[in-house]
């Protein structure tokens, strides 16, 4: 058995020597720090920061030049402007014929309801003064006092017939002139105030009250008043001049109306100056066309494809 001899040494220093050159090589690189070059040129890290805020300076001063981003419609306009397009439209809905029509009609079929109505809670009103007068002092719950409350609603009934059908008959344009009619009309209304105002008339009554005379006349006075002011009224409305027939015709909804080439090719040229004119969007849709060339639908259709395909 040989035994190890200690190394010499010399033969130690070179081993520590090996592994110190060894150890240099594989060891990483130092970061550099500021002032020491990290390429042959010279450039140091504040000299690439420096160079890439230069860089970037210039591209945001290219990107500034346009005022692209300026010109983009924000959420806000957008709103504003559609609310502005349709106040438009409506307006000009407003001054056409047809609205014009439209808005006569309902409002003269409101006004027609409010009369009847309050026509007949007058004369609900003064059933009671009716029926005092022909109770003529019949004990309560007797047949005479109880008979006596059936003599307003009939006459009522009969009025409001005849009044109903000069109402309905002037809305549609053809009043009803009769003599005869409104003698009956003067007739019931006359028999309802006098029943109303009798037994409260000083030289009648056991204690004359005005206000309770002018209570009771209020009923028939309004029915009155209703019945003199309504044919007046509908009258009125049937004279309305909306615009003239011509001017009806623009707006009538030809839907199922065959719509030539030379049709179309009008209504396209249209459609072109109204989207010229900001009126329509760059691609209408047909709706829109619809509505704004006021044409049937098929033509809208269409109109579309042809500007589509221009």
């Amino acid at each position: 058995m040989t035994v190890p001899t200690a190394p010499e040494p010399d033969e130690t220093q070179r081993g520590i020597a090996e592994l110190e050159r060894y150890l240099s090589e594989v060891a990483p690189a130092k970061p550099e720090r500021d002032g020491e070059p990290s390429s042959p040129g010279g450039e140091t890290r504040r000299v690439r920061q420096l160079r890439a805020e230069v860089s970037e300076a210039h591209l945001l001063a290219e990107l500034q030049d346009d005022d692209t981003p300026l010109m983009l419609d924000t959420r806000r306009v957008r709103r504003r402007r559609r609310a502005a397009y349709e106040a438009a439209r409506l307006h000009e809905l407003a001054q056409s014929p047809v609205m014009r029509a439209w808005q006569a009609a309902r409002f003269r079929r409101l006004l027609v309801t409010a009369a009847m109505v309050s026509l007949a809670l007058a004369l609900a009103w003064s059933t009671a003064g009716v029926q005092a007068f022909a109770a003529d002092s019949a004990a309560p719950w007797s047949p005479a006092w109880a008979f006596a409350w059936f003599v307003e609603p009939f006459m009522s009934l009969a009025l409001l017939v005849v009044v109903g059908a000069r109402a309905y008959m002037g809305t549609r344009g053809q009043p009803i002139e009769s003599r005869t009619l409104t003698r009956i009309e003067r007739l019931f209304l006359a028999l309802t105030l006098g029943m109303n105002a009798w037994p409260y008339l000083p030289w009648v009554a056991d204690e004359f009250v005005f206000s309770r005379l002018v209570l009771h006349l209020l009923g028939p006075i309004v029915a009155v008043a209703v019945v003199t002011a309504l044919p007046i009224i509908l009258a009125a409305f049937a004279g309305l001049d909306h615009g003239g027939p011509t001017a009806l015709t623009g707006l009538t909804y030809r839907q199922n109306t065959p719509t030539g080439r030379a049709d179309v090719a009008a209504l396209a040229a249209q459609a072109r100056q109204l989207i010229d004119a900001g009126t329509l969007p760059g691609e209408p849709s047909a709706n829109a066309l619809q509505r704004a060339l006021h044409c049937g639908m098929d033509a809208a259709r269409q109109v579309r494809d042809e500007l589509r395909n221009r």
